[in-house]
């Protein structure tokens, strides 16, 4: 089964409105279920340190949470947010604040020398999760975020994207000027129609899908919508 970005919307549209489930929930276990591939990369590469670039809006409060539970393992998460921190709202402000609290190493980037740090940071890396861009991703990739996923790119280092790799159009495939090219993408309830079409397979990587708490009543309905 294969999601297009409208059906994504909608399933989490339902599971929230109609069965009640809270969308910081949802965003706990989609952060869980991708940091049980970011450590197993880290480890793999004997190494205790992540890098985790998030943009501002619920993909990157997936790598909050992402953050999180790989320090709660002992590793030791950088951060690196493509906005203000003022900028973050609802629950991604929600997960990014715990972060915070917890003291780990969070870090605006909003200039060069941020992303500068990005790539030192990933240098003495064992894994890099992508939490820049989502589903709901269109037109070309620009500005800081297109650099940051540059970086991430360069760095040479395994990458686990969040949902899908940024930069890659979630319905057709095709790359929206920058793409993020993943090692493992943990995706989320199923996967996305670009996977298979266009540039999506050789962007994606190893595909995981994770169960995120939406009840299968409402993904069995998706292949009628």
């Amino acid at each position: 089964m294969e999601l297009t970005r409208e059906q994504v919307r909608e399933l989490d549209r339902r599971a929230i409105e109609e069965f009640g489930i809270p969308g910081i929930l949802l965003m706990e276990n989609a952060g869980r279920a991708v940091a049980d591939e970011a450590a197993r990369l880290a480890e793999s590469a004997g190494s205790c340190r992540a890098v985790i670039v998030c943009g501002k809006g619920n993909n990157g409060g997936d790598g909050y949470v992402v953050a999180r539970h790989l320090a709660n393992r002992g590793l030791k998460p950088a951060i690196f947010v493509l906005a203000r921190f003022d900028e973050i709202s609802g629950d991604a402000m929600l997960n990014l604040e715990i972060i915070r609290r917890m003291g780990l190493d969070v870090t605006e980037v909003t200039s060069d020398y941020g992303l500068r740090r990005i790539e030192r940071a990933a240098a003495g890396a064992g894994v890099v999760v992508d939490a820049l861009l989502g589903t709901g991703a269109r037109g070309e990739v620009r500005g800081p975020i297109r650099s940051a996923i540059e970086v991430i790119n360069r760095a040479g280092k395994p990458v686990v994207a969040v949902d899908l790799p940024s930069g890659l159009d979630a319905n057709t495939g095709a790359i929206l000027g920058a793409c993020v090219k993943a090692d493992v993408t943990v995706t989320f309830v199923a996967a996305k129609a670009g996977f298979s079409q266009s540039e999506g397979p050789q962007q994606t990587g190893r595909v995981v899908v994770a169960e995120i708490g939406v009840p299968r009543k409402i993904i069995g309905t998706m292949d009628d919508e």
